[in-house]
């Protein structure tokens, strides 16, 4: 998300409210998507001890993306990122372009045995974003905003299909998913002004207006994974 557009973004809606407001039109400002309420998947890994695993997702401005899954229970950390692309154009100036093949991008790390797969498969879906836009998220547009999940091996893989083709058998959602299913060829962790950057500018318009609604979106929706101390990057950095 680029500073200057949210600021416009931002000073576009409040010049329809006042206007709204002054000659008595109805007006409703919506920010973050609806929640979907949505089945869990009939595919998943079962909960069980073992080491910690990783699932790289993309869903729009990864602000909101690490937002949401520092708040869910069960994961060690989330960071913001690059995936889908070459490293020498892993950055957010080159990435901001359109054309380097990157999706803003989170890896988040968790503990298998108190969260599963396919639950954060399920989060992704109903709260993160909607997942049957193209190439845009909200007031953000362009290839670097696509709905995609980037798969480390083959279970991931085949939980990711089946559930994407379970959600569409079931019509979850008004439109068909658009989610790309994509192999992880590498992730490139954002520049560090970037972590954490919902927990650091709460008050940021962007962060106010469109990620904290998915915030207490989780919290209503998915009760037993919300947590409601996140856990934080810089945090994890200084241990």
């Amino acid at each position: 998300m680029k500073p200057l557009k949210a600021a416009s973004f931002l000073a576009s809606a409040m010049i329809l409210i006042g206007l709204s407001q002054a000659r008595g039109w109805p007006f409703v400002v919506k920010g973050a998507e609806p929640v979907v309420l949505i089945e869990p998947p009939a595919l998943d890994n079962p909960k069980t001890a073992g080491p910690l695993q990783t699932i790289v997702l993309a869903g729009g401005c990864f602000w909101g993306v690490q937002g949401v899954y520092e708040h869910v229970r069960g994961v060690r950390h989330a960071i913001s990122g690059y995936a889908g692309g070459d490293s020498k154009t892993a950055s957010y100036e080159r990435v901001s372009e359109g054309d380097t093949g990157h999706a803003e991008s989170v890896q988040v790390t968790f503990d298998p045995a108190e969260v599963s797969y396919g639950e954060l498969l399920q989060v992704f879906f109903s709260v993160v974003h909607d997942p049957t836009q193209r190439n845009r998220q909200g007031p953000d547009t362009g290839t670097q905003y696509r709905s995609a999940i980037f798969f480390a091996d083959e279970s991931q893989l085949r939980i990711a299909a089946a559930y994407i083709a379970q959600l569409d058998l079931a019509h979850s959602f008004k439109r068909p998913i658009v989610t790309r299913v994509d192999p992880l060829k590498g992730f490139y962790q954002a520049e560090d002004y970037h972590q954490d950057f919902l927990l650091h500018n709460p008050a940021h318009p962007y962060i106010v207006y469109n990620d904290l609604p998915k915030i207490e979106n989780l919290r209503k929706t998915f009760p037993g994974l919300y947590r409601d101390k996140p856990v934080m990057v810089t945090l994890a950095k200084s241990r």
